[in-house]
C-alpha cells in the first residue's frame, strides 16, 4: 500500500474496534444490572411485552394483599359471631329451664331472666364493638341498602351479594310466574244448627298432629276456634271459606311442596255425618281422610330462575345473591315487583384489575338483638325483662321460635362468611399466587439477562477488542513503510 492520505486498513480497524466496544459495553451493562433490556433500543417488542407483564405482576401482588386483608376481615367477623352463637345457645337452655315452672321457684326464674338480659346486652355490645380498622362489621354497616321494597309484597329479605358497578344502583325485577300454595283441605258443615252428632278428627301437617272432638251442636265458628287453638302443635289454621259460611278452609301454616295439610275422620258417626264432611277440593267428593301438599312458587329474579322453597325465593348469580320471602298474599296470587339495591355491602378487589370480574362483595346483616328472629314471631330483644316474650311470661313457645330463628340466622351468616372465605378468598389467593409465579417467570425470560450467555459474550467482546486494538496499531504503522521509497 503506497497511499497514505487515506488509511483504509485503519478505518476498518477503527470500525471493528467501535463495534467490539459497543458489544463489550452492552455485555458489561447487562451483567451489572442483571437485565437483558435496559433501554427500549435493546428490544422494543420485548420491552412492550415486559412492561405489560410487569403491570400485571403489580396487579396480582395487590390482589393477593387485598385477598389476605379480606380474609382477615371475614375471620374477625366470624370470630365475633361464634361468641354470639354461644350466647344464643345459652339463652335457649335458660328458656327451656324456665318452662319447668312446676319445679322452679320464682327466684330461679327471675335469675334466669337476668342471665338472658345480660346475654342479650352482650350480643348488642358485640354487634356494636366488632370492627376492623375502624369499620363496624356487625352493626348493619355492611348490609345492603334497598329502596322501593313493598312490604305488602316482600315480607323479608336478605341480600348476600350485589355488584354495584361504580356505585350505580341495581334494579331488581322479581316476577312470580306461578304462585306458591299451602296444603289446603275443606270441611263442610252447617253454620246455624251445628253438628247433629259428636265428631272426632285427627288433624296435622309437617309440623305435627293432634286429635280433636267436636260436641253435638258445635258450629263452624266453634270448630275454627278449636282448630286454631292447637295451631302451634298442628301447623294448621282454619277460617270460613270466602264462598260459603258452611265451609271451613284448612291451610298448613307453611308453604311449599314439603308442607301439607291432613285430616282423618276417626269414627263411624263422623264418617257418616252428612252435615260434617271432608273434601280435598271445592266441589269434590267427600272423603274419610285426605292429605294435600303445598306448591313451591315459580319465579324469576332479573331474568334468572329463582330457587323456591315455598314462598322463599333464592337467587345465586355472579351479580346478585340473596333471599326474598313473599307475603302470603303475594305468594298466593303471584305478580311482579321491582325495587333497587342502592348501596352497602363490603366490596373487595381481589384480582389484578378493577372490574366486575375481579371484585367480590358480601353483605353482613346486623346481628343486633332487634334484628335476630323473624317478622312473624318477633325478635330477640323481646325476650328481655318486661318485654312481650320475656322468659318470666307466658309466651315461651314464641320465645323458643325466636331463639331458634336467631340461632339459625347466626349459623347461616357464619356459613356464608365461611364459604366466602374458603371458596372465594382462599382459593383466589392460591390462584393468584400460581398466576403471579408464571407471569413473573414469563417476564424474567423476556427481560432478565442470561449470565452464562452474557459472560461468554463479554469474553468474546474483550478478546475482539484487544485484537482490534492490536490490528489498528498495525494498520496505523503500515503507511510508514512508504518512507523507504524516499531514500
Amino acid at each position: 500500500m503506497t497511499r497514505i492520505n487515506t488509511n483504509i486498513s485503519a478505518l476498518k480497524g477503527m470500525s471493528s474496534l467501535q463495534k467490539n466496544n459497543v458489544s463489550l459495553n452492552t455485555s458489561i451493562e447487562r451483567l451489572s444490572t442483571g437485565l437483558r433490556i435496559n433501554a427500549a433500543k435493546d428490544d422494543p417488542a420485548g420491552l412492550i411485552a415486559s412492561e405489560v407483564l410487569r403491570s400485571e405482576m403489580k396487579g396480582l401482588e395487590s390482589g393477593i394483599k387485598n385477598s389476605v386483608r379480606a380474609s382477615n376481615v371475614i375471620a374477625t367477623a366470624e370470630g365475633a359471631l361464634n361468641e354470639i352463637s354461644a350466647l344464643l345457645i345459652d339463652i335457649r337452655g335458660l328458656l327451656i329451664e324456665n318452662a319447668n315452672t312446676g319445679g322452679m321457684s320464682d327466684e330461679e326464674l327471675d335469675a334466669n331472666q337476668l342471665q338472658v338480659d345480660s346475654a342479650i346486652n352482650t350480643i348488642q355490645r358485640i354487634a356494636n364493638a366488632t370492627e376492623f380498622e375502624g369499620i363496624k362489621l356487625l352493626n348493619g354497616n355492611l348490609d345492603y341498602v334497598l329502596s322501593g321494597v313493598n312490604s305488602t309484597i316482600i315480607q323479608d329479605y336478605q341480600v348476600d351479594k350485589s355488584k354495584l358497578i361504580d356505585g350505580a344502583a341495581m334494579n331488581v325485577d322479581l316476577q312470580v310466574v306461578d304462585s306458591a300454595d299451602t296444603g289446603t283441605l275443606y270441611l263442610s258443615t252447617t253454620q246455624g244448627a251445628g253438628l247433629l252428632t259428636a265428631a272426632a278428627i285427627q288433624i296435622g301437617s309437617n309440623r305435627g298432629n293432634t286429635e280433636l272432638t267436636f260436641a253435638v251442636g258445635t258450629s263452624a265458628t266453634g270448630m275454627i276456634t278449636s282448630i286454631n287453638s292447637v295451631k302451634e302443635v298442628t301447623g294448621i289454621s282454619a277460617a270460613i271459606h270466602s264462598t260459603s259460611t258452611n265451609r271451613i278452609m284448612l291451610r298448613s301454616v307453611d308453604f311449599g311442596r314439603d308442607a301439607y295439610a291432613s285430616v282423618e275422620m276417626l269414627n263411624a258417626s263422623t264418617k257418616s255425618n252428612t252435615r260434617f264432611e271432608l273434601f280435598s277440593s271445592v266441589g269434590g267428593s267427600a272423603q274419610d281422610s285426605a292429605k294435600d301438599y303445598g306448591v313451591d312458587a315459580d319465579a324469576t329474579i332479573n331474568g334468572s330462575a329463582a330457587t323456591a322453597n315455598g314462598k322463599v325465593l333464592t337467587i345465586r348469580t355472579s351479580m346478585l345473591e340473596g333471599t326474598f320471602e313473599l307475603t302470603n298474599a303475594m305468594a298466593l296470587s303471584g305478580g311482579n315487583e321491582s325495587f333497587y339495591i342502592t348501596g352497602g355491602g363490603a366490596q373487595f378487589a381481589i384480582g389484578s384489575k378493577v372490574d366486575a370480574i375481579n371484585t367480590e362483595s358480601i353483605g353482613i346483616m346486623s346481628v343486633a338483638p332487634n334484628k335476630l328472629g323473624n317478622a312473624m314471631d318477633g325478635y330477640l330483644n323481646t325476650l328481655k325483662s318486661g318485654q312481650t316474650n320475656a322468659l318470666t311470661g307466658q309466651n315461651l313457645f314464641t320465645a323458643q321460635r325466636i331463639v331458634d330463628s336467631a340461632i339459625l340466622d347466626i349459623s347461616v351468616l357464619r356459613g356464608k362468611l365461611g364459604a366466602f372465605q374458603k371458596n372465594t378468598i382462599d382459593t383466589n389467593i392460591n390462584s393468584l399466587t400460581v398466576t403471579q409465579e408464571n407471569v413473573t417467570a414469563a417476564e424474567s425470560t423476556i427481560r432478565d439477562a442470561d449470565f452464562a450467555k452474557e459472560s461468554a459474550a463479554m469474553t468474546r467482546a474483550q478478546i475482539l477488542q484487544q485484537s482490534s486494538t492490536s490490528v489498528l496499531s498495525i494498520a496505523n504503522s503500515a503507511p510508514q513503510s512508504v518512507l523507504s521509497l524516499l531514500g
